[in-house]
């Protein structure tokens, strides 16, 4: 049975790394999603094939900062409209804590 997980990225080192863990779950044929919390670089051509990569998985990675949006093509979410995603969710993962 897939799962629905949610990874909180608020380390920018390791938001490329987290994409990279919620695209490997999604090919098991889970439903991974990442929020961004922080503000992150401009992706790189390989990394913006995997956030595509994501999306066609039906996952998504969102971000509360608008500038990553604008940069990255990240879909926008609120904190409380994430609140709210995050109550589908069976697992929440925060990625990168130092």
């Amino acid at each position: 049975m897939s799962k629905k997980v949610c990874f909180l990225y608020k380390n920018p080192d390791y938001v490329v790394d987290g994409m990279r863990s919620a695209l490997g779950l999604s090919v098991e044929n889970n439903y991974a999603f990442g929020a961004v919390l922080c503000k992150m670089d401009k992706l790189d051509e390989h990394n913006m094939e995997n956030l595509d990569w994501i999306r066609d998985m039906e996952g998504e990675v969102f971000s509360t900062l608008p500038e990553n949006c604008e940069t990255n093509g990240l879909t926008p979410i609120t904190l409380e409209e994430l609140g709210q995603k995050l109550r589908e969710m069976d697992f929440i993962i925060p990625f990168g804590t130092k």
